[in-house]
């Protein structure tokens, strides 16, 4: 009952001081919302990556000009290296032999037309080859896939994904149809499955025709190829990658003591880099969240202060009937405790709003981090204890006599 009384008149002194109080709750939930809103989004990142990736399909990875990720200006760095072609391509291809199942690819973005209706200008016009669905984890739902002999006469035959099936023709069978796109008109051979979004962005908005089609229509000049290898196995994966850097370098000339002129990545290689990433987010965010509860921290403090020199004389007569040193504590500590795990709370709330809503406008699924949730309000509850125990400590201090005759 004594413990349900101090927690009563904790919370009656706080809501005395409505304006102060809320200044104090509101700093408290400022820091704790820039680390829950921060990592809610990351950890919805995290779990979208992990599904996402699939695009390179099983025991795969991929070869290209540029690095996968680079904060920095690509052409800086790797502007020299030269660019993958469709000889170089083709000559990689038939080194790696039957070891490995190889796709090119090359992608701009172009709207698609049929009559009146039309895409976007960022459907992905995808210039690949036969090996294109295996690679990426697709699969036809009507018609067929584009073939050797399609790519090796360059024919005007398209496949298109799900999104340009559906805006296109929504009430007509696709296959068969003649669309316009890049400035040229493809016949429809199939449609591909839907695959979803990934990182807010539709896997099915895209039109895939022959490469050898795509560079004699938008040109060969500045286009470098990206190169997908699919392992037959996760036995043979990193057999087939060693064998892969070195049919890579053999077809681009290097010599043994050259670097490597060309960027591979897996699966495994875009997490590494995708969490050194968050870790710098989440170090930077520490920090701010480290100032903002010291700040608020120091505000509890403050106010608790405040609150003590106000209420001397009402210490004085709670002493005087009887109270003891350690009620009085207990008080004011319970007072602190309780403007820390509100603005906690609130900054909790505030915190997995702003990061479901940051994933949200990415199409990431949301989610409640509660690990960071209750670490979040443990932390609050220290500061609390921390910065309220001095105050509490001075109030439960006070000789009664003085108390009494302050005015």
């Amino acid at each position: 009952m004594i413990y349900l009384e101090t927690l009563r008149l904790a919370f009656a002194s706080l809501s005395a001081n409505k304006l102060r109080s809320a200044l104090t709750v509101f700093g408290m939930a400022i820091g704790v919302f820039s680390i829950i809103g921060v990592m809610t989004f990351i950890a919805g990142a995290k779990a979208q990556l992990d599904s996402g990736l699939s695009r390179l399909g099983t025991n795969s990875f991929q070869i290209q000009r540029f690095p996968a990720i680079n904060f920095s200006n690509p052409w800086r760095k790797y502007g020299n290296r030269p660019q993958i072609t469709l000889p170089v391509a083709q000559r990689f291809r038939d080194l790696m032999g039957d070891s490995a199942l190889v796709n090119m690819q090359l992608k701009r973005g172009r709207a698609a037309t049929y009559l009146d209706r039309h895409t976007t200008p960022a459907t992905g016009l995808i210039g690949t080859d036969e090996n294109f669905l295996s690679s990426s984890n697709l699969e036809i739902a009507n018609g067929r896939n584009l073939g050797a002999e399609d790519v090796a006469l360059g024919r005007a035959v398209c496949i298109i994904g799900d999104d340009v099936a559906q805006k296109l023709f929504p009430d007509v069978d696709p296959v068969g149809q003649v669309l316009r796109t890049g400035g040229q008109m493809y016949t429809v051979i199939g449609t591909v499955a839907p695959k979803g979004t990934a990182f807010g962005q539709s896997q099915d908005d895209f039109v895939a025709i022959p490469i050898t089609r795509w560079l004699a229509v938008l040109g060969r000049a500045w286009r470098s190829i990206d190169i997908k290898v699919q392992a037959p196995s996760q036995a043979e994966f990193l057999a087939v990658q060693d064998k892969a850097v070195g049919a890579m370098r053999q077809v681009r000339g290097l010599d043994p003591e050259d670097d490597n002129d060309f960027d591979l990545f897996t699966n495994d290689s875009l997490i590494d880099t995708f969490k050194k990433v968050t870790t710098m987010v989440s170090i930077g965010s520490f920090g701010i969240s480290a100032i903002a509860l010291l700040a608020a921290g120091v505000g509890v403090m403050n106010i608790m202060l405040v609150s003590v020199t106000e209420r001397t004389k009402e210490i004085g007569v709670r002493k005087s009937i009887g109270a003891r040193k350690k009620n009085i504590l207990l008080q004011f500590l319970v007072e602190a405790v309780v403007l820390s795990l509100v603005g906690g709370l609130v900054g909790v709330a505030m915190g997995v709003a702003g990061g479901n809503w940051a994933s949200s406008m990415m199409n990431i699924d949301s989610i409640f981090p509660w690990g960071w949730a209750v670490a979040g309000m443990l932390v609050c509850g220290g500061i609390g204890v921390i910065f309220g125990l001095y105050p509490a400590w001075k109030a439960a201090s006070l000789d009664p006599i003085e108390a009494l005759r302050h005015e």
